[in-house]
């Protein structure tokens, strides 16, 4: 039988279907992300558990003309396979392919771009609010999940949403947190009356006639206050209905009979709607089903066992990271773990099982996380705030004002530091020694391996009381010149090579690829010194006195964009010192732009950051004087 997924070239060939066609074209669609997402790599559980809200707001909505704003962006794999891009599907998150997030310059069906959370309703309102200046008629839905909701920024759109008063429509998809319990027929049936256009006008008919009353004022007030009443002890979703939405559901989010017909009925309501919407992460697949946290985002895998196709001999950043720190909070009480909502992805799941009463897992909130640490480090104790560079991006403010101000002594292990790869822009962790460094009373670490990341650990918490980040990247830990480790001197660089004429200063996990350049330099007769910084801030001023006066040219080789990184830091330090004159310093580092996605080697390589490239650069700025 001919699949009805390959008939599919976009949005309005779904709409040609029946009910039986669309549950058959759910199952189709699971087949093709298992065999795509297990040779690529990507976001499984969450799309698995999207197919059938996916396919009903595409049969009821009319892209691109109407919008969907999908929140985070992860769960919009679906999305992007039914709006013309299926055939793509084996570039996904693949270098010059297609992006594991809706991306507008791929197709017109892609509203906004998205890949950090929480932010759909403020996109969505902001584009109904432009549709009404505008004078246009189409409708707009948010996706987001449940998990997103423990956002913040979802919650100031909510309330002005119901502020303004705008026609959107908001899809709770509702995951893993209960709101609220399914009562099955008599729910639906109660959800068909009030969103009923009839009723709703009916009800508007009434106010106005009791108004016109002489008692008519009082009446209707009295009738608010006794809906509110049985409201509060009946009626689900009251907290939306409080902020000004009409609250829908819960609604079968693998029941796309009834999706359809509840999109359907919403999308011409007035005002905000908010659906409510249950589904069930990893649907279809059992590995996934009964582990979606481990699915969540996965390395190639084999279908039939669920296990990755090729597991590294090596410890990742993030687990030796996990271990240190639980080595480390067996003797000391007072060390704390914080996670915004990815514990086993920054390799505290083992902290939270052995200590649970020094865990604290704040949801997707990253703000209040940096907040919650100040004050736990102001009353005595020694927080661990483990994050992903990119959304270390989301608490600026809260480092800025709550931890750094203060002087606070607030650990934080910045995970997925520098390229993560397959994520593309929205997750490159490229900025963070930039805004990091030019904040007061903060010091930025820079571990070369696993051995010097153990080490700046216990550094952080037991030898120093102020603000301090250690950053550290994705992947495999290096062992590279993990003989050479002396204990760490605050704000000391070491040298791992002594040379002369050239000096390379590498910036943490960059060794790998300035090692390779030294070696391949030395192959052509050259001498170079090879320096480990350790530190973006503080920069060890003496060392870079020490290099000036032995070498004719410094070249400084970070994974970090180079506006406002270390090598721009040692640029200024060797004016203050007065050094400009004696050396030329070359920062090789990430240019002004968003990264795209690709294999971290294949971008190293296409921004000159490969130990290739490295070495081709060098040479040829020494070559020609330059």
């Amino acid at each position: 039988m001919k699949r009805l997924l390959d008939s599919v070239k976009g949005p309005e060939d779904i709409r040609k279907f029946n009910i039986n066609q669309l549950n058959r074209l759910a199952v189709e669609l699971r087949a093709f992300l298992l065999e795509k997402v297990s040779e690529t790599g990507g976001h499984l559980a969450s799309n698995l558990g999207i197919v059938e809200l996916t396919i009903a707001l595409l049969y009821c909505l009319d892209l691109p003309k109407d919008k969907i704003v999908w929140d985070v962006g992860h769960q919009a794999y679906v999305h992007k396979i039914l709006t013309g891009r299926k055939d793509r599907f084996d570039s996904l998150r693949q270098l010059d392919g297609i992006s594991g997030f809706p991306k507008p310059s791929e197709s017109d069906c892609d509203s906004f771009t998205a890949g950090h959370s929480s932010t759909s309703i403020s996109i969505a309102l902001g584009f109904a609010y432009a549709r009404d200046l505008l004078g246009g008629n189409e409708k707009i839905a948010a996706v987001i999940g449940d998990g997103s909701m423990t956002g913040g920024v979802a919650y100031e759109a909510l309330n002005n949403a119901g502020r303004y008063n705008k026609n959107f429509i908001v899809i709770l998809n509702d995951n893993q947190m209960s709101i609220s319990d399914n009562v099955g027929a008599l729910s639906r049936h109660l959800n068909e009356i009030r969103t009923d256009t009839k009723y709703l006008e009916a009800k508007d008919d009434v106010k106005k006639f009791l108004n016109s009353l002489p008692a008519g004022a009082p009446m209707v007030d009295t009738i608010k206050r006794t809906k509110k009443r049985i409201k509060y002890m009946f009626v689900q979703g009251v907290i939306f209905e409080e902020l000004g939405f009409k609250y829908v559901g819960p609604v079968d989010g693998h029941n796309i009979e009834e999706l359809i017909s509840t999109i359907n009925r919403v999308k011409n309501i007035n005002g905000p709607v908010l659906v409510h919407v249950r589904t069930k992460k990893g649907k279809g697949y059992k590995y996934a089903e009964n582990n979606p946290a481990e699915y969540h985002g996965v390395s190639p895998f084999d279908i039939k066992t669920g296990k990755p196709s090729g597991k590294s001999a090596l410890p990742s950043y993030s687990s030796v990271f996990g271990k240190a720190l639980e080595k480390l909070a067996e003797k000391d009480r007072k060390i704390i773990a914080v996670s915004a909502a990815m514990c086993s992805s920054t390799g505290l799941a083992g902290f939270s099982k052995r200590f649970p009463e020094r865990f604290f897992d704040v949801g997707i909130a990253e703000q209040h996380a940096v907040s919650f640490s100040a004050a736990l480090a102001k009353s005595g104790f020694k927080p661990v705030f483990a994050v992903y560079s990119t959304f270390l991006q989301r608490a600026y403010d809260e480092i800025m004002q709550d931890v750094c101000l203060q002087g606070l002594h607030v650990v934080f292990g910045i995970d997925r530091a520098g390229i993560v790869g397959s994520d593309g822009e929205t997750h490159q962790g490229i900025y963070d020694i930039s805004y990091l460094s030019h904040m007061p009373n903060m010091t930025v670490m820079l571990p070369k391996n696993r051995t010097e990341l153990e080490k700046m650990l216990e550094f952080a918490l037991n030898g120093m009381s102020s603000p301090v980040a250690i950053r550290y990247p994705r992947g495999e830990a290096s062992l590279r010149y993990a003989d050479i480790c002396p204990d760490i001197e605050y704000g000391k660089a070491e040298i791992l090579k002594d040379g002369c004429k050239i000096a390379i200063l590498s910036a943490g996990s960059m060794l790998e690829q300035t090692d390779e350049a030294v070696k391949l330099l030395e192959n052509d007769g050259y001498s170079p010194m090879l320096v480990n910084l350790r530190f973006a801030k503080p920069l060890d001023r003496e060392m870079i006195n020490i290099v000036c006066e032995k070498c004719g040219y410094i070249f400084t080789v970070e994974d970090n964009v180079l506006e406002g990184g270390v090598g721009s830091t040692v640029l200024e330090t060797a004016n203050e010192l007065g050094l400009l004159d004696k050396v030329k310093i070359c920062p090789i580092a990430f240019p002004d732009r968003f990264i795209e996605h690709g294999t971290r080697n294949e971008l190293y390589d296409r921004y000159g950051l490969s130990g290739l490239k490295i070495y081709g650069r060098i040479k040829e700025r020494v070559e020609n004087n330059g």
